[in-house]
Parts: structure tokens; C-alpha cells; sequence
């Protein structure tokens, strides 16, 4: 086979960036036919939650994903790539010094990039990315190469393989973010009886605005930031959320989603939950974690949020789709919502249904991305779009960004105060309900 493209012995001649050899044709080529099991840039794998995510090459960077990822998630999905799911078919022409380039949807002007360095480096692009102009190729390549999402599922079987090999610690934390409706389930008794080895309780009660009148508010920055330092989360640390919920999964990802929300990346949710470890016979334990407070950092990413004025603003200028994660009966107003004292159900208007539990395969599990964007495909929801996520409180919200998230759209924004906020603030004709009161 040829040598790997990070061999000294390559020449650099003819390289597409001086931003390293991730850009060299050779490793183009190289990575085509052959990878070198020795070498971090030549693996189309996802790279190990306990350590930063490897450069992206340059093939890896503008190619579909090989395959999707299992069930089971964990270490066979392949690198997710933080950008427009839409295929992008540019179509350049010069103007003026500028190229055109036309998406669907429209047309935006951009300064043209660099040239290619030779007629045989732009016959390289061509061969080997039909479609894409030359010079766009290298500008796209080193902006993509550093935008690669970090993997949102892990597998039970390769979270118990880190308890055993005894990695948890400051680079991987386990949280058990359980929560129940009162009268039904008591989360942290539960948690004190089994959970996994070494998790901490993540009391999603606690971690919330309680000065707010809504429910579920996220709490500002520096609560949030002392709240996951007391339980030994830094910012360098890989966190893994679960809850024992039946479904498999439904707290989860709102904790995924917070911790996204304040700037930290290196998030996933336990594909299958507690239900799934219990099921496949993975050890437990009653005995509460106690680690070492750490250092915890948290900027707030506005661009994942979304406020009751920023929605109501939306009815009018429909920038943004809005799709409701509640069940289709309280959706459409015809299921009361349960344990709400004062809440009529229904929904925004102009928003869209698709309810949470259907992300969930009967086991449990995420479904695959394949099936998950054939259901936003089905719903007419464009992920190449803007999208807001609602439902009651914020909650089941975060299971559309995570579904889209494993989709490729890493930028679905959540609506905080949901129905509950809209219900008690929104005028009268911006609620749709088809239950006997007719609009809410």
C-alpha cells in the first residue's frame, strides 16, 4: 500500500494548504484505498470519548458518512460533521473578481477562494469531488476540517468496558439525571438503592431558575457552573447522561442539551439508559459518588435558545420552523395535560407534531439517523432550515435536538418556557386547541 500521508517522505509539492498534510493529495489518495492503523488522520472512526477528537482529512471532511450508527450506538458510528446536512451543489461563475454561488434557496455572493497551485492540482478536485468547483474545495476542506461534532450516544457496552478498565474520574464523568412525576417514582431514592458505579445524582430540580414562574427554567450561568463543579465536572471532562425512565430515555436529553447550551461539547446520553444497562446485566451499585470539585466554565450559546419573544416574533417573519415534541393528543388539545393545575392543552400556532416517544425504538433505543430523518422527511420538516423544538416545559424538547443532532444538525435551538410560557403569556389567537373550549 502507499505510505501514509503523514510520512515525512511524501513530497510537498503540489499540497493543498500550508495548514498541514491533512490537505496533501497524497493522504487524498491514500485514504481512498487504504488506511494505516498506526496513524490518528487516516481513521474514519470516531475517536475515544476519554480524548479530543483528531483532525479530519480532507476526504473525511467533504464525504457522506460511511455508515450510520447502530442501536447500540457507541464505537462504530462514524465522525458526524457539524454542517449543512444538504448536499451543497455550488454552481460558480465570476464576477467582478467575486464568485456567485447558488444554494437551494437562493443565492449568496462570497470573495472568491485561493486558486488552485497547478492545472494538475485543479484536475485533482475535479476527479475527485464532482460538482465542487476547485477553488472552493480547498477554502471548504480547512474550514470543515475543524467543525466535527462530538459523538451525542454511547453505548452500555462500551460504558461498562470504562467502568471495569476504571476510567472514570476528572475526564469522564457519569450522571444519572432521573426524574419522575411526584406521586409516581422517587428519583433519588431509586439512585441511592442501584445506579451505575461511580455516577453522581443530577437533580434537575435543583439545576433550574427557581425564581422563575415557569417550569424547568435553566438556570443562569454561574449557577449552573457551580452546580456541575460540585459534582467534579470541568471543562475538560467527557459527560455521559442517563435515567431510568421506562421509555429508555426522557430527562436525558435535557441535560445533554443543557450543558450544550452553556458551551461544553463533550456531552452524550446513554443509549438505552438505565433500562437497557439493567437489562444486559451490567453491574450496579448503592454506593453514592463522592467526587472532587472542579473547576466548571459556562458561556451561555444564545443560538440554542430560543425566548417567548423571540417566538412570538417568529408567527410573522417565519424564519424558523417550530415542531412540538407532546403527544398528539395534547397537541391538538384534545388529552389534557397531566399534573397542571390551570394548563389547557394545545399548541402554537404554526407549529408542527412529533411527538418524542417515536425517536425511540420499542427497546428503548435512538432510532438510526436514516429512520430519524425519513420521520422529519414524513413531518415536511427541512433540516437544512432553522429550527426551534417545543414542547410543555423545555424537556422532551431536547429530544428533537438530539435527533436532529444525530442527523447532522447540530444548531436546533429550544424554546425554554415551551407551552406552560406561551399558555400564560401568548395572546388568545396564537393558542390552537381542538378541545371542547375550541382556541385556548
Amino acid at each position: 500500500p502507499p505510505p501514509c500521508a503523514h510520512s515525512p517522505t511524501l513530497p510537498t509539492e503540489g499540497a493543498l494548504s500550508s495548514t498541514g498534510h491533512l490537505l496533501h493529495p497524497g493522504h487524498l489518495f491514500a485514504s481512498l484505498f487504504w488506511q494505516d492503523p498506526k496513524c490518528q488522520y487516516c481513521s474514519f472512526r470516531n475517536p475515544m470519548p476519554s480524548g479530543p477528537a483528531p483532525p479530519v482529512g480532507l476526504w473525511e471532511a467533504l464525504a457522506p458518512p460511511r455508515s450510520a450508527p447502530g442501536p447500540q450506538g457507541g464505537e462504530e458510528q462514524p465522525f458526524l460533521r457539524e454542517c449543512n446536512p444538504v448536499p451543497w451543489v455550488p454552481r460558480p461563475r465570476r464576477v467582478a473578481g467575486r464568485l456567485q454561488t447558488r444554494r437551494p434557496g437562493g443565492a449568496r455572493w462570497e470573495k472568491a477562494p485561493p486558486r488552485p497551485r497547478s492545472t494538475a492540482h485543479a484536475v485533482l478536485m475535479r476527479l475527485s469531488f464532482p460538482g465542487f468547483h476547485p477553488r472552493q474545495v480547498i477554502r471548504r476542506a480547512e474550514t470543515m476540517a475543524h467543525q466535527v461534532l462530538y459523538r451525542a450516544l454511547v453505548s452500555t457496552k462500551w460504558l461498562a468496558e470504562s467502568v471495569r478498565a476504571g476510567k472514570l474520574g476528572p475526564g469522564l464523568r457519569v450522571l444519572d439525571a432521573s426524574w419522575y412525576s411526584p406521586g409516581t417514582r422517587e428519583a433519588r431514592k431509586e439512585y441511592l438503592e442501584r445506579h451505575v458505579p461511580g455516577a453522581s445524582f443530577f437533580d434537575i430540580e435543583e439545576c433550574r431558575n427557581a425564581a422563575s414562574p415557569y417550569e424547568m427554567m435553566l438556570p443562569s450561568e454561574s449557577d449552573f457552573a457551580d452546580y456541575v463543579g460540585r459534582l467534579g465536572i470541568s471543562n475538560q471532562t467527557h459527560v455521559v447522561v442517563y435515567d431510568g425512565d421506562n421509555l429508555g430515555c426522557f430527562y436525558a436529553p435535557r441535560v445533554w442539551w443543557m450543558f450544550r447550551v452553556f458551551g461544553h461539547r463533550t456531552v452524550s446520553v446513554l443509549n438505552g439508559g438505565f433500562r437497557n444497562w439493567l437489562k444486559e446485566g451490567h453491574p450496579v451499585t448503592s454506593e453514592p459518588s463522592r467526587p472532587e470539585p472542579a473547576n466548571f466554565k459556562a458561556t451561555l450559546d444564545r443560538s440554542l435558545l430560543k425566548t417567548y419573544e423571540q417566538v412570538l416574533e417568529n408567527l410573522e417573519s417565519k424564519r424558523f420552523q417550530l415542531v412540538d415534541a407532546r403527544s398528539q393528543g395534547r397537541y391538538l388539545g384534545t388529552e389534557p395535560e397531566p399534573d397542571a393545575v390551570g394548563l389547557e392543552s394545545g399548541h402554537i400556532r404554526g407549529s408542527l407534531n412529533m411527538p418524542f416517544m417515536d425517536f425511540l425504538t420499542e427497546d428503548g433505543f435512538e432510532k438510526s439517523p436514516e429512520e430519524l430523518r425519513s420521520m422529519f422527511e414524513a413531518k415536511k420538516v427541512n433540516l437544512a432550515q432553522p429550527l426551534i423544538a417545543t414542547c410543555r416545559k423545555g424537556v422532551t424538547a431536547c429530544h428533537i435536538a438530539l435527533a436532529a443532532y444525530l442527523c447532522g444538525k447540530p444548531d436546533v435551538a429550544v424554546y425554554d418556557g415551551s407551552w406552560f410560557e406561551w399558555f400564560h403569556r401568548a395572546p388568545p389567537e396564537t393558542r390552537v386547541s381542538q378541545g371542547q373550549r375550541g382556541k385556548a
